[in-house]
Parts: C-alpha cells; structure tokens; sequence
C-alpha cells in the first residue's frame, strides 16, 4: 500500500476518534445553520380568531333521560351559545414596514388575526386582501425596521434541488424541516391557477403560509398544503411559487383583491386518442369544448373542437397552463393563440376580458326516456341512441342531440355512459342521427364526439369497430 494511502486512511481515522469532523464533511450533506440563523427571525405565527355562534336549548344535562324534562328540552325555546375558534399557521414579512404573506386559508373568516414574531413582540394584524384561488394573503402590521426575508424567483428551480421550510407546525414556533424538489408545476383538479412546487420537506398543519427557502437563502415558495391519507406529512408537500404569490400580492395591495382576465371558453385534456381523431401526430394542447357567444373567445374567432397548442408562443402542456397565463395577465390583454383546426396550423388574436365570479350552474335533469320506436343502434361505435324530444332539447338549452341508451364493453372503456347525450362531432354542431350515421361510415380509426353529461360538454374518441 502506497505511502499517500496510508496518511488519507490515518487522517480519516484521527478525524473519526477525535470528532472534530462535521456530518458536512462526512456525508456532504448542506448545512442550514446559516439559512435558519439569517432569515428565521422574519418567518411568523399567524394566530386567528372568530366568535362562533350556535343554539342551545338552555336546560341543563343534568335531568337526564327523564321524559318530563325531555318534553320541555324538545320544545323550549333555543338561546345562543358563544365560542371563541381559533386557528394556527405561519407566515413571513417581506417588507421592513410591516407586509406578511401567509395563505388565504389561515386568515379565512378571521374576526382577529395576531403576528407574533420569534422575539415574541405581538402585532394585531390588518387583512389587505385574499385570493382564495390561489390561497394567497397579504397581512400589515404597524411596525418599522422589522426582519425581512430575501425573496427569491421559483422560476429558477430545478428538481432535485434542496430547500427549506421553516413554520409552525401544530403551535411549535419556526420548526425546521429541510428536503428537495421533488417535482415543479404540479396540477390538482381544484387549483388550475397554480403550478404547484412539490417538495418532500415535512410539513404538518400550522407549516401553511410558512416559507419554503432555496441553498440562498431565498424564498422561492409559501408552503400551502399536503397530500396525505392520515392529516399528517406522508412525503408529499406543497408549495405556492413566490413568483406566483408576488403578482397576487401587488394586486391586493394595489386594489384589495385580484383581476383575471378570461377569454370565455371551457377546456379538455388532450389524450391520444382524441388527438388522433383530429388529426394531430402529438396530444400536445388542450380541447376547446364549449365557445361563450359572447366572450373574447369567440370574437375572435376560437370555434368548439379548436385545439390550442399555444399562447404567446408559450407551448401549452395542459388547461391549467392556458388559464394560469390569462387568468394572471390583466383584463385587456391581447394573446396570440396558436390552434389546430381541419388538420392545420392557424393562429387566432384575441383581447381578455374581465372574469366575474358567477353562481355555479344546476345540474341539467336526467333527459332519460323509456325505450321507443326511435331508437338507432349504432353497431360501428357500439351504441344504441335515440333523438332526443323538443322538450328535452329545451331542457338542456341544444338544438339537436342524440340520448345514448346502451353502450357496449368498448365504448363504456372509451367513457361513453347510458344518459350521456352527443350533441357533436368533432367541432361541428351535431343536426341529425343521419350525419352521425354518415360520419361513422365514413370516418377511420376514431371519431370524437362532443358529449353533454350532467350539463358539462366534453369529447369523447371513440373507434370504429364493431359494436361487442
């Protein structure tokens, strides 16, 4: 064995015995100390309170099961019951004069918000604005000179990258967790305004509103919420980009509340099998399903079976891309849609308009009918249809439609159902059980359909085979 071996192996050896050597240098794990020391003093409590109010009937429990005072407990008149609820969570100032960042859901329905900071000063705390949306909320205190944390840009992420959060899990003042990326523009269902940084830093409820912090020492995120099947960290955290929560923090700022553009139309996923009836060699883009008449969308000029591929020259992956990027510009902002339409490439203009929060909208009734007379069996698609009456078609406010009755094996797989109704085809109006007929002779592979279920439009592929 070589001289310069045996000295590395003795050095290691005295390192070892002697403990002068730091897990860092061992392990190459990252040292926080630095992080949590700068920017843990501007990191929050975010406390809430609100009376809540409930009937009570006044008589005490005391009676028991006893039937005389049963009868008067059932019929004496209520009183109201007052309880003080409150909440926990995290936040973190990002201006000296007094701004705080937390989640909308931390402060939601507070009657009282207080800030305390790690040197225990309290601060009762004034509630600029909210965005449920996007679950982002913009506090004020009356202070000067407070801590402040560096705000980074979420844009600049890459998985695998470590980062921080600090928070108050369940009460536990600026607790310390640590991870990495796991994942970047994360889509739930219910969040198409946010693409949301996954992280496998444990966080626990009182984490929400709290800072998620690069090797910088930057926030890059507002820890918001956590996949979980116990209530409790299992892995999967997530986290609202700072740039995101910046553009909703200068609206609410600016005018209390947020504006979104919109350009007035609903949207699909684009799977392979829809793109391949439209003639598209990639499901990159998504589906336009349903055109507001009376929207930006089809003033200018955006039709039902489009498929947008892009904004602005901004690849579009799926519709919460689309909506993030109109929905976050302000209203009156042009866009420049890039679409597939008749198997080609066309570019479509258009100005956004205002979005206004609406009621949402009753479920369309069950247009079902006793078998009859009319009913078409559409064997190439595995489909028994029937037209649908006047009645039914004012009741689901179409022209024409076709109810489906029977589905078979296959195109229960494709997600046709009993009671779904086609109003299309492709992105054409559907005006007859004839043209459908015609088009199934006449189509290859597979054909898209335009389905209305329970009120909501969508379109379904479906091949064209024998019915099983």
């Amino acid at each position: 064995m070589s001289l310069k071996r045996w000295m590395a192996i003795a050095a290691l050896a005295t390192s070892f015995f002697c403990g002068v050597s730091s897990a860092a240098d061992v392990t190459g794990l990252p040292d926080f100390t630095r992080i949590v020391a700068a920017e843990g003093p501007a990191v929050v409590n975010v406390s809430t309170s609100r009376i809540e109010r409930q009937a009570a009937n006044g008589l005490p429990d005391a009676f028991g099961n006893d039937p005389f005072f049963e009868f008067f407990r059932r019929f004496a008149p209520p009183q109201m019951r007052e309880r003080e609820v409150g909440s926990l969570g995290s936040g973190f100032i990002i201006s000296a004069d007094g701004y705080v960042l937390t989640n909308a859901h931390v402060v939601a329905k507070a009657e009282k918000i207080t800030v305390t900071l790690t040197d225990k000063r309290e601060f009762k705390a004034r509630l600029i604005g909210s965005d449920e949306r996007t679950d982002v909320a913009l506090l004020k205190i009356e202070g000067a000179n407070l801590p402040l944390v560096k705000l980074g840009k979420s844009s600049s992420l890459q998985v695998g990258q470590w980062v921080l959060a600090i928070g108050s899990p369940f009460g536990l003042d600026n607790s310390v967790t640590s991870g990495i990326v796991s994942a970047l523009g994360r889509q739930l269902p219910d969040d198409s305004y946010v693409p949301f940084i996954q992280t496998d830093a444990a966080v626990n409820p009182g984490n929400s509103g709290g800072p998620l912090f690069n090797m910088n020492g930057e926030v890059v995120g507002i820890n918001s919420q956590i996949l979980s099947r116990s209530g409790g960290f299992m892995g999967i955290s997530l986290a609202i980009p700072i740039d995101v929560a910046l553009e909703v923090a200068d609206q609410l700022k600016a005018h209390g509340k947020v504006a979104r553009g919109r350009i007035g139309v609903t949207l699909q996923p684009l799977t392979k099998e829809l793109a391949d009836s439209f003639g598209l060699a990639r499901p990159d883009g998504v589906l336009v399903v349903q055109v507001d008449p009376k929207g930006p969308a089809a003033r200018g000029g955006l039709r039902v079976g489009d498929i947008i591929t892009a904004v602005n020259q901004q690849p579009v992956g799926n519709s919460g891309d689309l909506q993030r990027v109109i929905g976050m510009a302000k209203p009156g902002t042009r866009f420049n849609l890039q679409i597939w339409r008749d198997k080609a490439s066309h570019q479509v203009a258009l100005v956004s308009d205002e979005f206004k929060e609406t009621p949402a909208d009753s479920e369309s009734s069950d247009p079902s009918s006793p078998p009859s007379s009319t009913d078409r069996n559409l064997s190439q698609i595995g489909l028994v249809v029937s037209p649908l009456t006047p009645q039914q078609r004012q009741q689901l406010g179409i022209t024409f439609g076709v109810l489906v009755r029977a589905v078979s094996a296959g195109s229960a797989r494709a997600g046709l159902a009993p009671g779904d109704v086609i109003v299309g085809i492709a992105g054409e109006p559907l005006t007859s059980v004839k043209q459908l007929e015609s088009a199934i002779q006449g189509g290859k592979g597979s054909l898209a359909l335009q389905v209305m279920r329970q009120g909501n439009l969508m379109f379904i592929a479906i091949a064209l085979e024998r019915g099983e």
